[in-house]
């Protein structure tokens, strides 16, 4: 995924991403697990390499300047 450019494209990246394993939006409240606003400073501050991690019902995310992914056992290995 392209890096996001406004706090909105974080948050239609990280809804698509939770939608596409399965999770319906009208299932959760974002708000209630992360702060989009502050998650978009962090990724997006000068501070090099940063990835946030966080969880929504279940699904466990990695979110960094370039990409919002789905981690898995496997994944964090």
């Amino acid at each position: 995924m392209d890096s996001p450019a406004e706090p909105n494209d974080l948050l239609v990246d990280i809804i698509e991403t939770l939608e596409a394993r399965g999770l319906d939006a009208d299932a959760f409240h974002l708000q209630d697990y992360v702060d989009v606003d502050a998650l978009d400073q962090l990724v997006n501050a000068p501070y090099g390499d940063v990835e946030v991690r966080f969880t929504v019902d279940g699904i466990r995310l990695a979110v960094t300047p370039d990409s919002v992914d789905v981690l898995t056992d496997e994944s964090e290995e």
